[in-house]
């Protein structure tokens, strides 16, 4: 099984100019909390719900501030085409719950969570995930 068989393929997409009152009223609305950022069909990055609250209402931004000033520029990525293991084991590794999901020209085509993989692997790979992910630093 491919990550493509999993993966969200209906997905909503941040630019990095839009606001982040904007990108917080979507995640209110669509009830997620992580969307990543393009800039026209190139991945920049990623926003999440602990992005707005840590980054930007933490550090006295306001609603009107960009997802670029709050967004997470290094973003893991994995490809449409990879195995559902390769998923896991970058999940493992970054401590990340969500990935964007490319394809074979890096265009985004969904996003695959620790959720998605867990109904399709064997609970143990993705108990080890889930319990690597959660360890403290």
């Amino acid at each position: 099984m491919r990550i493509r068989d999993v993966m969200s393929k209906d997905v909503q997409v941040a630019r990095p100019t839009d606001s982040l009152r904007e990108v917080a009223a979507r995640m209110g609305a669509g009830d997620f909390g992580f969307i990543p950022v393009a800039d026209g069909d190139k991945l920049v990055g990623a926003i999440t719900d602990r992005d707005i609250a840590i980054r930007a209402v933490g550090a006295g931004l306001g609603p009107e501030a960009t997802v670029s000033q709050a967004m997470s520029a290094t973003v893991t990525t994995v490809l449409d085409s990879d195995p559902l293991q390769a998923a896991l084991d970058a999940m493992a590794a970054g401590k990340i719950r969500r990935l964007p999901v490319v394809d074979k020209h890096e265009r985004l085509v969904g996003v695959v969570s620790l959720g998605d993989l867990s109904t399709r692997v064997k609970e143990k790979y993705a108990g080890e995930a889930l319990e690597t992910i959660s360890r403290p630093n």
